[in-house]
């Protein structure tokens, strides 16, 4: 059984693979444009960024707290890849980006990111090194560093996605009392029952890997999540065949 479910493993990984080179190719994106479901909150994400570079407002992403050695690292990797994009988005803003994280390897990595951004965009004179900014070494600190950033008078857009517990409430809910854009993403389910009650546009479970993908940062993302629904109806054509089988007694 254990060489059934191998063998098996290997064939999804080989499957997603192709798929992935195959939606990527640029002949197949010309003729096959992916589309995908709206998500209202990413769309408002979007307003919300034009917005912010039309009037000079700053933008906020918080990167959670997860350790790039942890399961959890995951989380962390798609944070910086939209720390990427959204860098890249509000280039021209008058107020650059500022991100918050309470992981030091992560802190690095964020700032890596927004340098690489300032030396694409051709904006590196305006990099500023507390762009990137570790707030705090455990939950509680993190939170309360990132809190002096929520609250700038400045700051109108913040951007929660990553690794949370149920403190980030506090940031998502100084967020909306300065009436500012909230949108909020965490792989922790207890983050994202805070953040559905308290952040104004929360996203739900497998949205926050989307993220990239709807925000365009590269094929490969976008062919991701086309591979994923392809996969996703094959395991809904697999479950159907099987509840068949078992009722006519073939297994």
């Amino acid at each position: 059984m254990g060489n059934l479910e191998s063998t098996l493993g290997w064939i999804i990984v080989l499957v997603t693979a192709v798929l992935i080179l195959v939606f990527s190719l640029k002949s197949y994106r010309a003729k096959h444009p992916p589309v995908f479901r709206g998500i209202e909150a990413i769309q408002k994400l979007k307003r919300a960024l034009g917005l912010a570079v039309e009037q000079g407002t700053g933008i906020h992403i918080s990167l959670g707290k997860a350790s790039l050695l942890q399961p959890s690292s995951t989380s962390a990797f798609v944070g910086l890849t939209t720390l990427h994009r959204l860098a890249q988005m509000s280039a021209t803003s008058d107020q650059p980006p500022v991100s918050t994280s309470g992981d030091g390897s992560l802190a690095v990595l964020s700032q890596d990111v927004m340098i690489a951004a300032a030396r694409e965009t051709n904006t590196f004179q305006m990099y500023q090194p507390d762009q990137a900014q570790l707030s705090g070494v455990t939950p509680l600190s993190y939170i309360a560093g990132a809190l002096n950033v929520v609250n700038d008078p400045k700051i109108k857009t913040n951007i929660l996605i990553g690794n949370f517990g149920p403190e980030a409430g506090f940031l998502s809910t100084a967020s909306e009392e300065n009436d500012a854009f909230t949108i909020a993403a965490s792989d922790s389910l207890s983050a994202q029952s805070v953040f559905y009650a308290t952040a104004g546009n929360p996203l739900i479970g497998e949205e926050l890997y989307a993220v990239p993908g709807y925000l365009q940062y590269s094929p490969a993302h976008q062919s991701s999540l086309q591979a994923q629904d392809i996969l996703r109806w094959g395991i809904v054509v697999v479950m159907v065949i099987g509840a068949l089988l078992k009722v006519v007694g073939v297994i």
